[in-house]
Formats: C-alpha cells, sequence, structure tokens
C-alpha cells in the first residue's frame, strides 16, 4: 500500500468537477482508506492526514479528457439528419444553442367532388366519404411535411380555381385530389393549365394512370422571399388505392429532396407468385399481395387489384413490382417485392389460401393478441387445394360438397393433393342462402326464383364452395345455369356478393 498526502498529493472530488492541474487520475473513493499520522483510520475521513491506496493507478484513470468527447471543427452531425433525442444533446453539449434546420414544406390538400362527405356526415345514395385528405395527410407528415387539409371543393371549375390561387398563396406544395381523368366534371387539368403550366397528365403506373403534375406561377409571400416562385401540383387520382400510391411514388420523394434527406431505400425481397396474374403492357404494375414463408419460400398471393379498394393496402404485406412490358406472371414465377411488414413479422405470418369465411378474420384477432399473424386470400375452396399441393399455404379454408357422396372435403383430398398428408379439421359449420335486399322487395322464395326473367343474380367465382353447392342444388331442381341472368357474373367473397345486391 502507498499513502498519499492529503491536499498535495491527493484531494476529494466529486464527479464532473475539475482535476487539479498537479493530478493525473481519479480513484474511486470506495477503493481508498482515510488514515491518520500514525496509519491507523482518519476519526475525520474529510479531513485525514493521508489516503491509502493499496494498488496501482495508471494516468488518467477515471478522467474524462479534453475533447474526449468532441473538439472545435468536429463534425458533430452530418447536413440532414433527422434530429433524434441524442442529437439534440450533442448538439448542446458542443455549446451550440441554435443550428438551422430544414423548414417542414406546407402541403395543401384540397379534396374536390360533389359526390364527397365528410367523415362522421350522415351517408345518402350517391354519396363518397371523403378520406383521401386524411390518408395523404398522413403520409405527408409522416415524411416531414406539414400538411393542411382544405374544405370539400364541389365540381365547379370557378370554386376549384379559387381554392387553388388561396393554397399557391399558403403552401409550397399542392395536391389536387380526385378530377384528374377525362370525366365530364374532371376539372383539374384544367386548373393546372389555366393557372400555371400542366407538365403531365398520365403517367405509366397502375393504379394511379391520370396522376397530374403542374406548376403555378406565385408571388413570394415569405420574410426575404423576392420575386415569383413556382408552387408544385400533384394532380391526385380519387380511388384511394391510386390516391396513396401516387403518395409514394410523386410526393414522398419530393418531400425528402426539399429537406435535404437521404431517401429511404425500401425493403426489397423477391417472392414467389401463388397465381398468374395479368397486367398492362406499358405501366408499371403495382400488385397488392399477402406475404408468407412456407418451407423456406417467401410467397405472395394477390389480394383485390381494385383502385378504390382501401381494405386491400390494409391487409397487405407487400407490393410486388410488374415492370411495363411484362404483361403479367405466371404462378411460380418470381417477382421483386417491397416489404410493407419487417421480414420477422412476415416469417410469423400464417397464410391462409382458399374460401373466406369470418370465422377466419375473428381467429386472425385472436392469434394477433399472441403474437402471431394471420393473412388470409380469397381464391375459393377449389383454389385453396391447389394451393396446398403446391406448398402454396400452410392452410386452406374450403367447403366442397361431393355431390355424388354427399361429403364434404374429403373426397377432394385424395384428388387434389394425393400422397401429401394433411389434416382436415372441423372449424365451423355454417348455414348457406340467398343474399337478398332488406324486406325481399322481389319476393325470392327459392332457387327456381332465379330464372325469373325479373331477377338479377351474382355469383361466386368458379371452385368456390358456395358455387359448388349452388350448382349441385341446380341440377337437383332442374333449373339450368344459363337460364339465370348474372350466373356468369362473379364476387370473390360474401361480403362482395352483398355489396352487388345492395347497389
Amino acid at each position: 500500500p502507498v499513502n498519499l498526502s492529503f491536499g498535495s498529493q491527493a484531494a476529494y472530488l466529486d464527479t464532473g468537477d475539475l482535476v487539479p492541474d498537479w493530478a493525473d487520475a481519479v480513484i474511486p473513493i470506495e477503493k481508498v482508506e482515510p488514515v491518520d499520522e500514525q496509519g491507523n483510520p482518519s476519526k475525520d475521513p474529510r479531513r485525514p492526514v493521508s489516503l491509502r491506496i493499496r494498488s496501482a493507478v495508471t494516468p488518467w484513470s477515471n478522467v474524462r479528457s479534453m475533447g474526449e468527447d468532441m473538439v472545435a471543427t468536429q463534425l458533430v452531425l452530418p447536413a440532414g439528419q433527422v434530429l433524434r433525442p441524442v442529437d439534440i444533446g450533442a448538439i448542446a453539449a458542443s455549446g451550440h444553442s441554435k443550428v438551422k434546420a430544414a423548414i417542414k414544406p406546407r402541403i395543401a390538400i384540397l379534396p374536390t367532388g360533389t359526390e364527397l362527405v365528410p367523415v362522421g356526415q350522415d351517408v345518402k345514395p350517391g354519396d363518397i366519404i371523403e378520406y383521401n385528405s386524411l390518408v395523404l395527410a398522413a403520409q405527408a407528415n409522416a415524411w416531414g411535411g406539414e400538411a393542411v387539409r382544405y374544405p370539400i371543393t364541389p365540381d365547379i371549375f370557378e370554386q376549384i380555381s379559387e381554392q387553388v390561387k388561396r393554397a399557391a398563396l399558403e403552401a409550397d406544395l399542392i395536391l389536387l385530389n380526385a378530377g384528374s381523368s377525362a370525366g365530364s366534371e374532371d376539372f383539374s387539368a384544367r386548373v393546372v393549365e389555366s393557372l400555371g403550366k400542366l407538365l403531365v397528365h398520365g403517367v405509366a403506373v397502375r393504379p394511379g394512370h391520370p396522376v397530374i403534375i403542374g406548376t403555378i406561377s406565385q408571388q413570394g409571400t415569405s420574410p426575404g422571399e423576392k420575386g415569383m416562385r413556382l408552387v408544385p401540383v400533384i394532380g391526385v387520382p380519387g380511388y384511394p388505392v391510386s390516391a396513396a400510391l401516387t403518395g409514394e411514388i410523386f410526393v414522398r420523394p419530393l418531400i425528402t429532396r426539399w429537406l435535404g434527406r437521404t431517401p429511404e431505400r425500401p425493403q426489397m425481397m423477391e417472392a414467389v407468385m401463388t397465381r398468374k396474374i395479368t397486367s398492362p403492357p406499358g405501366d408499371d404494375d403495382y400488385v397488392r399481395v399477402a406475404l408468407g414463408k412456407v418451407k423456406g419460400k417467401l410467397l405472395a398471393a394477390p389480394l383485390s387489384r381494385g383502385a378504390g379498394v382501401i381494405s386491400s393496402l390494409v391487409r397487405a404485406d407487400g407490393i410486388a413490382l410488374l415492370p411495363r412490358g411484362s404483361q403479367g406472371v405466371s404462378a411460380g414465377e418470381r417477382v421483386r417485392t417491397r416489404l410493407l411488414r419487417s421480414i420477422e413479422e412476415i416469417e410469423q405470418t400464417i397464410l391462409v389460401i382458399g374460401s373466406h369465411d369470418i370465422s377466419l378474420d375473428l381467429l386472425a384477432q385472436f392469434l394477433a393478441q399472441r403474437g402471431r399473424r394471420l393473412s388470409s386470400a380469397n381464391v375459393g375452396s377449389q383454389g385453396g387445394l391447389v394451393a396446398l399441393r403446391r406448398e402454396e399455404a400452410h392452410l386452406a379454408g374450403s367447403h366442397l360438397l361431393d355431390p355424388a357422396s354427399g361429403e364434404y372435403n374429403l373426397p377432394y383430398l385424395s384428388e387434389y393433393i394425393p400422397g401429401i398428408p394433411v389434416r382436415l379439421v372441423t372449424l365451423v359449420g355454417r348455414e348457406q342462402g340467398l343474399i337478398v335486399k332488406k324486406g325481399n322487395p322481389e319476393g325470392i322464395r327459392s332457387l327456381a326464383d332465379l330464372a325469373r326473367e325479373d331477377i338479377r343474380f351474382v355469383n361466386r367465382q368458379r371452385g368456390a364452395g358456395t358455387r359448388v353447392l349452388l350448382d349441385y342444388h341446380l341440377n337437383l331442381m332442374d333449373v339450368k345455369p344459363e337460364s339465370i341472368r348474372g350466373y356468369s357474373e362473379e364476387e370473390y367473397t360474401h361480403l362482395g356478393v352483398a355489396a352487388a345486391v345492395v347497389s
């Protein structure tokens, strides 16, 4: 042990204190012993004669040297950095009380359409709830912009023009939603052309083909802003999926560039398409897909492709890109897919392909509370069995009646998936019937009524268990399918049938 004279060779310090010029190390207090002149423990530990240490200490132990964290001229943060909590601490630690930051671009979102009504208002026949502006505003805010939603403007050229002129005074970017197509009340292109310059009307993208891009000249209104400035205008299609995709493709890169950020690279992977998809030859086609891993293979099951089906984006795990000129992909072909969920989440997904039932939605909710996802694609019972045979699904929903034996499902297993060990689980029992308008105004009482001239029918798709059951009973009643108006019109879900009946 070594005794250090208190005051000349050792002194007490608190964490953060400046080290005296004569000192070159700090020893934790629990590793020293205050002693008196005789070397005994000091009666007054705060005023000892010496401090005894029992092990060697290297120079600068437990000392933060000047410049250890940062020095003058050192780069604290690169330009374009999105400030995190720790970044704010580093700025303050370097002695800066202010920094230059990019101003959030102001994004004006103008919904147009005489048929639109705000969320929460009573909806009458012909009304459409306006929610595209909510989606676009949330996107813009998430990407670093500052979105402002304007009131709904009816399809009147003069009123739309006035609203656009007002927005040009207040915003850095205008998103003019709907009216970008070529209908009699689609005024967006004319408005942009009358107020500024129309640069693009129509892009090679599906969904989202009728996108408009233009500029409006506007006198600068901000302090220090001189002369005229160009305000970009993007005409966003009215269909919800097209609107959301337009935001991703055209709005996000613009906001990113204005803020000086490095564009984020989306996570892309190759996935195997579970069924054939056709695509317009001249467009990049963005297809919403459910994803799941089966036996180590990432599979993509196409979801509803309608540009107005916003729920398909909610359900989507990824977006498969079919480049222009491809005209589609075949079942089993690999496609580049942008992941909308983490690969870890996708690997925990149970992929169900086949017949749909609301019980699957309830099961998905139950599993979600236990850390698992269930993702389903509705292709009918026979399509589900084919997916199992191809090892393209974990589960298949099926309710196929065998007319010869009267049995459900079992006879089809040997036909569709021979030699493959499967387990048949009875999930639910249900009754099937006809969906009619409220009050049954047409007085439909049996399947025989479907052949009446005043009745129009909508069917389930080929391969659906419901279609097989219907054909079985039509045959028993000697009702010819060709005698039913609408027999060839198909929907992929019961809810789709119900929506068609109501409309």
